[in-house]
């Protein structure tokens, strides 16, 4: 009796795991397999429970050709999907080797068996671009952890040196740090708060050792802490004041030359550089970087242009360009 109560729950396991558009299974085979996990089915129980796994919202689809056969349909993830979240795992140097595979292998189960074996042809896991820290992704559930309660964190921080040995910082002191954030940017990194400087910095997790959450409840935070505009003025997450700098690219672009939002090259309606005077190569070089046609009409204004040479006037025009 307790068996021929699980027999749904087994049908949903093997169409979960064994079916898909190009695997179908019939009637048949469907009651072979619940034999062989000692259930006896007849027909009609088979199509009572398939009815009731539709009504709890699987995606059970019935085709005819000879016989009657079903396959999942609609999974909560698909097979693109599964795909493009495989290929974040495998590009990820936060991630080492051993445990990308293992993920990979978590994420295969969300497809079927016969998808799973055409995803585990095509991974590739590149070791060098790989951290060797073995321990980041339990570092990662400790940080989340005292981030969410609030708790002091403290840990060791290194470099990696040519020969591949850390080398410490502090000559191997104790980092003790106020955690706020996590964020991704090619590589983890933890974002913490000093209250002592008033300022937010950035680690790398991968570079992080012997991490421990401590009992002692984290500095207060200022109000309204925007994470998306603190990365944004951390370039690449280096720290750093923001400056806007001018590129000069003399003679990178030919007569006629269109260049789209995108950086490429295109016969089509774009910004067009036509040397054929100071004010239109002017107004092509900002419009280059990125600024409108009104915004540059305003910035040219009250500049002497027959005075000045071009530089001198595409540095007065984005001078005003910042003026408040």
């Amino acid at each position: 009796m307790p068996q021929k109560r699980a027999r749904p729950l087994y049908l949903a396991k093997l169409l979960q795991e064994r079916t898909d558009e190009d695997h179908t299974l019939t009637v048949s085979e469907i009651i072979e397999y619940l034999a062989r996990q000692g259930i006896s089915a007849e027909r009609k129980a088979v199509y009572d429970d398939l009815e009731l796994l539709r009504t709890i919202g699987m995606d059970i689809v019935h085709t005819k050709t000879k016989t009657h056969n079903y396959y999942l349909g609609q999974r909560t993830f698909q097979l693109a999907e599964v795909k493009l979240l495989i290929d974040v795992v495998q590009s990820s140097p936060f991630l080492t080797a051993k445990k990308s595979m293992e993920l990979i292998g978590k994420l295969e189960t969300l497809a079927s068996a016969h998808q799973a074996a055409g995803l585990n042809r095509q991974v590739f896991v590149l070791s060098r671009l790989k951290t060797p820290n073995e321990q980041l992704y339990y570092l990662i559930d400790a940080m989340d952890r005292a981030i969410q309660t609030g708790r002091v964190i403290r840990f060791r921080y290194f470099d990696w040196s040519v020969q591949g040995r850390r080398i410490y910082r502090r000559s191997g002191a104790w980092y003790e740090e106020s955690p706020v954030a996590l964020c991704v940017d090619r590589n983890y990194y933890l974002i913490t708060y000093r209250p002592d400087q008033g300022k937010y910095i950035h680690f790398r997790v991968d570079r992080m050792d012997a991490l421990e959450v401590t009992d002692r409840p984290r500095a207060q935070l200022p109000p309204h802490f925007d994470l998306a505009s603190y990365v944004r003025t951390i370039f690449d997450m280096h720290s750093g004041s923001s400056q806007r700098v001018l590129l000069e690219l003399k003679d990178k672009l030919a007569e006629g030359q269109s260049i789209s939002d995108a950086g490429e090259n295109i016969s089509g309606p774009a910004v067009t550089v036509i040397p054929q005077n100071k004010l239109s190569e002017a107004s092509a070089a900002l419009a280059v970087l990125g600024y409108s046609q009104g915004e540059i009409n305003t910035a040219l204004k009250g500049i002497d242009i027959d005075a000045q040479p071009l530089e001198q006037i595409i540095r007065l025009a984005l001078k005003n360009m910042v003026k408040p």
